[in-house]
């Protein structure tokens, strides 16, 4: 395959990385598996216009991008909609998208994954056009961010320590707020403190993310209005994988899901995988099967495809 590699060197684990090294390291071990491979290293600024350029080009297979869930997800709007390959070297702080993909959580061990693996297809969904890779929330995932984002850091451990005060803030703090909904033929009004649409159903892990990204279907979940005490309870809940056993949390698996927010504030905020945006009014959820091609683990695909098979019977 003619790939290009895009590295932004102030994502997470970059920003202690011997770059120079690194990019020698990837060239060399896609191009040992038989790849056409360039890499180049980036500010995180320049790399998200550097891969629209390039993915431009007739000659790309695809683009191996890697970062924080930022740049990841930036980069899987622009293969999805220029319709190449991407692969996925895990640099933040989170590395979601990473984790269902099952790739390696060492940069370096990924680089040797990714250059023998092999190419699956899998779900991307998207919010009024725009697509995620993650999720879409508002309420408390927003709330949150918003606080977060108000601390300064400039480290993954800075980060991860803004990130318990901003929660702390928020379960003292829960928003409330109403909102109108269609999915999967049901049509609903109701009050809530969080909304939260996932790209395939979460996993039973404290991270909240997809253990499959092939199932074809959004996870849908909303909580009831919440005071401090219940906002504790369903972080606990969270923390221990259980978020669906929370009795104030209601989860559906729709394909497709409309939001409308009868009374929405003038700075209210949603959150598209990690990043706070302007919430509007309306908002249309879809699916799209299978259109996100990416590099994973050779005979991964295969063996996703067992245990699915396997589910039914057990």
């Amino acid at each position: 395959m003619k790939l290009v590699g895009f590295f932004n060197r102030d994502g997470g684990t970059f920003r202690t990385t011997d770059m120079v090294a690194y990019e020698k390291r990837a060239e060399a071990a896609f191009r040992d598996a038989g790849h056409d491979f360039d890499a180049i290293v980036f500010s995180g600024k320049e790399i998200i216009p550097a891969m629209e350029r390039a993915a431009k080009r007739d000659d790309i297979d695809g683009i191996v991008a890697g970062g924080g869930d930022g740049t990841i997800s930036a980069a899987a709007s622009i293969a999805w909609k220029n319709g190449i390959a991407l692969g996925v070297v895990p640099a933040g702080t989170m590395n979601l998208f990473a984790r269902s993909l099952r790739v390696p959580l060492d940069i370096w061990q990924a680089l040797d994954v990714l250059a023998s693996g092999e190419v699956d297809k899998v779900d991307i969904a998207s919010a009024n056009g725009r697509p995620f890779i993650h999720q879409f929330s508002a309420g408390l995932h927003a709330r949150m961010v918003r606080y977060r984002n108000a601390y300064s850091y400039r480290s993954r451990l800075g980060k991860i320590r803004a990130s318990t005060k901003a929660a702390l803030g928020v379960i003292f703090n829960p928003p409330e707020f109403e909102v109108e909904f269609e999915a999967a033929g049901m049509r609903e009004r109701r009050w809530v403190s969080a909304i939260s649409v996932s790209n395939n159903p979460f996993g039973e892990n404290a991270l909240l993310y997809a253990d499959n990204l092939r199932s074809g279907e959004l996870g849908f979940y909303t909580a009831n209005p919440l005071k401090p005490l219940g906002v504790a309870r369903l972080a606990l809940d969270m923390l221990r994988g259980k978020v669906r056993e929370n009795a104030d949390v209601m989860v559906m698996h729709p394909a497709e899901v409309h939001l409308h927010f009868p009374k929405l504030r003038r700075k209210a905020n949603c959150v598209m995988d990690g990043e706070l945006l302007p919430l509007q009014r309306d908002v249309s959820i879809r699916l799209h099967p299978g259109e996100l091609k990416v590099l994973v683990k050779q005979g991964l695909a295969a063996q996703v495809d067992a245990d699915e098979r396997r589910e039914p019977a057990a």
